[in-house]
């Protein structure tokens, strides 16, 4: 069968290699896969592997051989969570498996998404209705991820959020917000995903050296009830700090690893900040990202902009570094 592999940092081949065995789990034909950050920078080694590795986390196939219990038939399309975990450790027993002591990640720490075949246990499998499009559930993964960040926070219409950021993550965030009843500001500096936001429901976009003035005029000069960060960077959080009212709570869904200027420190303190920094997504958010999208609440089509097969996974790669790019898929 034809993969996706990173060999080493930076080297990235579209190789054959034997079919999997479905080994206890269930083997499923891959119909979509999604490009993440992740996989990005696993690629550039900046995240480590075991080399060589078939990178890919998000997952929609179908199921060509079941698994021992039968939960799933011939030709059940299906969501594989990606989390690869033990099941027996304390978090694992107390419903966290995302948080898994011992886990790891599709496509980095076991083979993942980016071939013809794969496996998964009966127990990571979600159900996907043919009615939802192909091209929206390519971005099913990532909405999940999206929704147990908001998981994090209560949010009532009427309330108010900033989110910093709008890529494929920011998109998302800001659909889920608006479909919450909030009023919304989307902020970043590319102006075509400004007008996408807006388009889904945002009350306000601008760039970064407008929204303080924006946040001010929408809140009265309180700041927002709600700052949600989804760049990922140092810089992209202390802004959202800043724009968050005194009381306020702050969601990092970007991963940040430190370095740069530092935060705003004293505004912590002073506002008495809530920071919520949630980590990837269990099954039930997975489930809801599907009804989400089932019942049309979620137009996720609308973000696809690339669509690629196995065999051009170095410019579906390449593509994913395009400004003009928002989600990339991999369609076999």
């Amino acid at each position: 069968m034809r993969s996706i592999q990173v060999i080493e940092p930076g080297v990235l081949e579209v190789r054959d290699t034997p079919e999997p065995a479905p080994s206890g789990g269930a083997l499923i034909r891959l119909e979509t896969a999604g490009i993440c950050g992740t996989d990005v920078k696993i690629l550039a080694g900046k995240i480590k592997s075991v080399y060589p590795r078939i990178m890919g986390h998000e997952a929609i196939g179908r199921v060509v051989v079941p698994g021992p219990s039968d939960a799933f038939a011939v030709g059940d399309r299906v969501l594989v969570d990606p989390a690869v975990a033990c099941g027996r450790c304390a978090l694992c027993r107390q419903g966290r498996p995302n948080l898994c002591l011992v886990g790891g990640l599709m496509g980095r720490d076991a083979d993942g998404a980016f071939a013809e075949l794969m496996t998964a246990p009966e127990e990571r499998l979600i159900a996907v209705p043919d009615s939802i499009a192909d091209d929206a559930t390519g971005l099913l993964q990532v909405c999940g991820t999206t929704i147990h960040a908001l998981r994090t926070v209560s949010i009532f219409p009427g309330d108010s959020a900033v989110v910093v950021g709008l890529g494929v993550a920011g998109q998302l965030l800001v659909r889920l917000l608006v479909a919450s009843g909030a009023t919304v500001i989307g902020v970043t500096r590319a102006e075509w995903k400004r007008d996408l936001a807006a388009e889904a429901g945002a009350a306000a976009v601008c760039p970064p050296e407008s929204a303080a003035e924006v946040v001010a005029e929408i809140t009265g000069g309180a700041g927002v009830d709600y700052g949600i960060e989804a760049a990922g960077t140092e810089e992209t959080l202390g802004r959202v700090i800043d724009l968050t009212r005194v009381g306020g709570q702050v969601v990092v869904f970007g991963t940040l690893t430190g370095g740069g200027a530092g935060l705003p420190y004293y505004q912590l303190y002073f506002k008495e900040l809530t920071i919520h920094n949630p980590r990837a997504a269990i099954a039930t958010d997975y489930a809801r990202a599907v009804a989400l999208a089932a019942d049309g609440t979620l137009d996720l089509a609308r973000l696809v902009t690339h669509r690629f097969s196995l065999d051009e996974g170095a410019a579906a790669f390449e593509a994913v570094d395009d400004p003009s790019s928002m989600k990339v898929l991999i369609r076999p």
